[in-house]
Order: C-alpha cells, then sequence, then structure tokens
C-alpha cells in the first residue's frame, strides 16, 4: 500500500505542473514553454515512456533516483491508474523556477507542480522536496508567493464531486 501512495505521490507530482522560470515579469513564451513542459510529461506518462520521464528529472533527482527504480516503479502500477487528459492552468514563472496547478480532468487528482530549468529544458521537480525546498529557500519572494500545496483528490458522489481524505475521511 505504501509502494501504492508512493506512487501515486509521484504521478500526481509529474503529471501536475509546477513550474520555475527567471524573469521577474513573466514572459508569455516562458508561460507558453512551461504549460507545453507539463503536457509533454503528461503525454509522456500517459504512453508509459518511462525512460523519457526519467530524462526529464532534474539532476538533484537523478542522482538520488536510480533509473531503475523509477522506472519500474511506474511499470508496476501501470494498471492501477488511466490518464485520459489533463487540465492545466495558469504558469507563474520567476527567474528558472514555475508553478503551475494542474488537475487530471477525469481524476480529479488536482495537484501543484514545481519545475525547474536546467540546460534549457524544462524538468519536474513536483515529488523532490529536498530539490524543491532547496529552490524555495535560494527564491523567497516565490516561495511566498507559492508555497507549496498538498495534493488534493476527488470522488464523486451523487453527482457532485468530494475530496477524498487519504485517512479515510471525506471532507
Amino acid at each position: 500500500m505504501k509502494n501504492k501512495q508512493v506512487f501515486l505521490t509521484l504521478v500526481l507530482l509529474v503529471v501536475g505542473s509546477g513550474l520555475f522560470s527567471a524573469a521577474a515579469t513573466p514572459n508569455p513564451s516562458d508561460e507558453s514553454e512551461v504549460r507545453g513542459a507539463v503536457q509533454r510529461i503528461f503525454d509522456q506518462l500517459k504512453a508509459g515512456q518511462y525512460e523519457a520521464l526519467y530524462d526529464g528529472l532534474p539532476s538533484a533527482t537523478r542522482a538520488r533516483l536510480p533509473r531503475d527504480r523509477f522506472i519500474n516503479g511506474l511499470q508496476h502500477t501501470r494498471n492501477l491508474y488511466q490518464l485520459d487528459r489533463i487540465e492545466i492552468g495558469a504558469a507563474r514563472v520567476a527567474g528558472n523556477l514555475a508553478v503551475v496547478d494542474t488537475v487530471n480532468a477525469e481524476g480529479k487528482l488536482v495537484v501543484q507542480q514545481y519545475l525547474v530549468r536546467e540546460d534549457g529544458k524544462w524538468r519536474v521537480a513536483t515529488g523532490d522536496r529536498a530539490t524543491i525546498d532547496r529552490f524555495l529557500k535560494s527564491n523567497p519572494s516565490f516561495a511566498r508567493k507559492f508555497p507549496i500545496k498538498r495534493p488534493r483528490a476527488f470522488i464523486k458522489q451523487d453527482d457532485k464531486w468530494i475530496e477524498f481524505n487519504p485517512r479515510g475521511q471525506k471532507s
């Protein structure tokens, strides 16, 4: 069960969109790049392109998480979920950091994703708390504007979306 929770958290973090960029005033092209990166990551996850997903992780995450562990973890849980589409909210960019809220529209998984730009490419940092904390500590104004939010899951009951509490209680 713990592996499923860790995997679900990783999936939420990979699929969701939190983004990091470099300008004080966001450049529309930066926001488009961030949104494009989130969509690309979602498409790779949906298609089972786990090696490409791993290559898209920040270098600090890749240094701590072996490729085979990442790929095997995703492969073992492939049949536990179905990804249909994602709704990507507004991207907020500050330097090489960005954040964006996403919703797995069919599953109602609401996730804030963080990305960092390395070597000119946006890389998903969500799920790697150490990397995110390091970037937020070095960018306090960004951290104040976009504090880390916990992922939220919703279930449909009587045609209404109700937030699901992992401890078994609906909120």
